[in-house]
């Protein structure tokens, strides 16, 4: 036998041997490879939608301007607290979602609901988002307004149901410590989302802009920010507490 029959044949045999050592897991990764289970392919959605420990409703927005004076709005007011608080319970560990980030109207959102009333949808919108989004409570935040221009001061709207007095008793007491104020929260008996949010809410007046003094601080952006510690410091005692 010659030098390159031999050749041929060291070939062939380390071939062979290549195979029977490589061939399982060939056919192992081959097995591996093969098309999934239908229930591997079942699409998962607990992650489509946020979920949070507050949800932040910043009022108004878009050709809702709320409460005003002059150039001054609620509706911006209201968002730039509500972008503050954010933050700030992001910080402190707290997710929250916020239901604005600009200035639009949440109606503009409401495809589902039949009234023709752009404030209607609004509402519903704001409401809905409670039930789609899994949220412990929610936090509408507000710029009041009175004929009298000696009303001032922040004002805490809630349920008539425990969990929603509790949280608004310590907001109320946050905001007042901010303010020099003494207020006590009250019942908001026809507020449509307190009235259907099946969460503990509150509705937080941060201030009268009919008051010359409210007005100087709601337009501060410092002032802003010790609004949006306070609403946080509510929030965190009230989770502090309810558990």
């Amino acid at each position: 036998m010659n030098a390159k029959v031999l050749l041929y044949a060291a070939a062939a045999a380390a071939a062979t041997l290549l195979a029977a050592v490589f061939m399982p897991h060939a056919t192992s990764a081959s097995r591996s490879s093969s098309p999934a289970s239908p229930a591997a392919d079942t699409p998962r959605y607990e992650r489509a939608l946020p979920a949070a420990e507050v949800l932040i409703d910043a009022g108004h927005g878009g050709i809702d301007g709320g409460a005003h004076y002059g150039s001054v709005l609620e509706k911006d007011i209201n968002l730039e607290v509500a972008k503050r608080l954010y933050l700030v319970l992001r910080s402190q560990g707290i997710p929250a979602v916020l239901n604005r980030t600009g200035d639009y109207a949440l109606s503009d959102e409401n495809r589902w609901h039949p009234s023709r009333s752009r404030h209607q949808r609004d509402l519903s919108q704001r409401r809905g988002l409670t039930d789609e989004i899994a949220v412990q409570l929610l936090v509408s935040l507000h710029v009041n307004w009175s004929r009298r221009p000696s009303a001032s001061g922040p004002l805490v709207l809630h349920q008539e149901e425990g969990r929603s007095a509790l949280l608004a008793a310590f907001l109320q007491d946050a905001l007042n410590r901010e303010y020099g104020s003494r207020r006590l929260p009250r019942v908001g008996k026809p507020y449509y989302l307190l009235n259907l949010v099946k969460r503990p809410a509150v509705i937080v007046e941060l201030g009268f802009l009919s008051s010359p003094a409210d007005r100087a601080k709601l337009t501060d952006p410092r002032w802003q920010q010790r609004l949006a510690e306070a609403v946080a410091a509510g929030i965190r005692q009230y989770l502090w507490t309810a558990g």
